[in-house]
C-alpha cells in the first residue's frame, strides 16, 4: 500500500469513526508533548502519565496539548502506560457528551476547547476602520497559537519595567 494511500485510510478512521471506550480503554487529554512519539496525558481523575503513538499515526494525524485521545492500557509499561488507541475531535466529543459516556472532569475543558476552535478573529468594519488608526500594541486580531502556554502580562508590571 503506498504512503498516500494509507494516509486516506486513516484519515478516513479517524474523521469517519465514532468510536466508543471499552471497559479497558480511557479517555484522557493531552498536557503535553516531549517527542519521540510520547504524549503525556492526564486522566479524569488526575492521574498523569506517558502515552505512545501507534506507527499507523505517525506523520499522518497531528496531536496538540488539549486534544482528547482513547487509550488502551499496557501493563508491562513503567513509563509509557498506554497507547493511543483513537484521537476523538470535536464531533466524537459531542457525540459521546450526548451518549453520557464523558467524564464530568473533562466537561469544562471540552466546551471551551470547542469555543476556542470555533471562534474566529473578527475582521473591523471598514468604516470604522477609516476614522481610526490602526495601533500597534493591540494583538488581539491576531491568531492565538494553542500549541504554547498564554502568559498574562498586567499593565502594573509593564509600567515598573519601563520605570526602572
Amino acid at each position: 500500500m503506498s504512503q498516500a494511500t494509507k494516509r486516506k485510510h486513516v484519515v478516513k478512521e479517524v474523521l469517519g469513526e465514532h468510536m466508543i471506550p471499552s471497559d479497558q480503554q480511557q479517555i484522557v487529554r493531552v498536557l503535553r508533548t516531549p517527542g519521540n512519539n510520547l504524549h503525556e496525558v492526564e486522566t479524569a481523575q488526575g492521574q498523569r502519565f506517558l502515552v505512545s503513538m501507534p506507527s499507523k499515526y505517525r506523520k499522518n494525524i497531528w496531536i496538540k496539548r488539549g486534544d482528547f485521545l482513547i487509550v488502551d492500557p499496557i501493563e508491562e509499561g513503567e513509563k509509557v502506560k498506554a497507547e493511543i488507541s483513537f484521537v476523538l475531535c470535536k464531533d466524537h466529543v459531542r457525540s459521546l457528551q450526548k451518549e453520557g459516556l464523558w467524564p464530568e472532569a473533562f466537561s469544562e475543558v471540552a466546551e471551551k476547547h470547542n469555543r476556542n476552535s470555533q471562534s474566529q478573529p473578527e475582521l473591523p468594519d471598514e468604516t470604522q476602520s477609516l476614522g481610526k488608526e490602526s495601533s500597534s500594541e493591540d494583538d488581539s486580531d491576531l491568531f492565538v497559537n494553542t500549541n504554547r502556554r498564554q502568559y498574562l502580562e498586567s499593565e502594573e508590571e509593564s509600567e515598573e519595567e519601563k520605570a526602572a
